[in-house]
C-alpha cells in the first residue's frame, strides 16, 4: 500500500518567473494589471496590482488562478448557463471570467495565473505571455 506519493510543487522562484513575464506584458501593452499566482492547492504564491489597475481585480484574478489550478482548464470557456452553477456551487471562489490559465509542468498542474482589470482578451493575452516564459524556462531544463 503506497501512503505517500511524489508531486510536483512551484517554487517561489517560479511564481517570480511568472509573475515578471506577466508584468513585462502588460507594461508592453500599456494595461496595468492585477495579476495572481497561486499553486496547485490555490495557495497564493504572488501578487502585484500595477499602477492603475482597478481595486476590484484584486479578487477576479485571484479567482482566476484558483478556477485555472483547481480545473486545469482556461477560464472563460464554459457556457453561460452553467458559469451561473459554477458560481453558484463554489459561493463565487470560481469564475469563468477570461484570463486564467493552469500552469503545467512535465504533464502536472503546480499552479495557476489570472490576470485582471483590463478586457477579457487582454487578461487573457499577458496571461499567455507569462505561460509561454514559464514553459520556455521549464523547456531549457532549467529549475523554476
Amino acid at each position: 500500500m503506497t501512503l505517500v506519493r511524489p508531486a510536483f510543487k512551484l517554487t517561489h522562484r517560479g511564481a517570480m518567473l511568472i509573475l515578471n513575464a506577466a508584468i513585462d506584458a502588460a507594461e508592453d501593452m500599456g494595461v496595468p494589471q492585477c495579476i495572481a499566482i497561486v499553486d496547485e492547492g490555490c495557495n497564493l504564491l504572488s501578487f502585484i496590482r500595477m499602477d492603475g489597475a482597478r481595486v476590484l481585480s484584486i479578487e477576479s484574478a485571484t479567482r482566476k488562478a484558483m478556477t485555472a489550478a483547481t480545473t486545469g482548464q482556461p477560464t472563460g470557456g464554459i457556457a453561460a448557463d452553467k458559469a451561473l452553477l459554477l458560481a453558484e456551487a463554489t459561493s463565487g471562489r470560481m469564475t469563468n471570467l477570461f484570463g486564467g490559465l493552469p500552469l503545467i509542468a512535465d504533464g502536472h498542474i503546480v499552479g495557476g495565473i489570472g490576470v485582471g482589470s483590463g478586457t477579457g482578451e487582454r487578461d487573457l493575452q499577458i496571461a499567455e505571455a507569462a505561460v509561454a516564459a514559464f514553459n520556455r524556462h521549464m523547456n531549457g531544463g532549467t529549475s523554476a
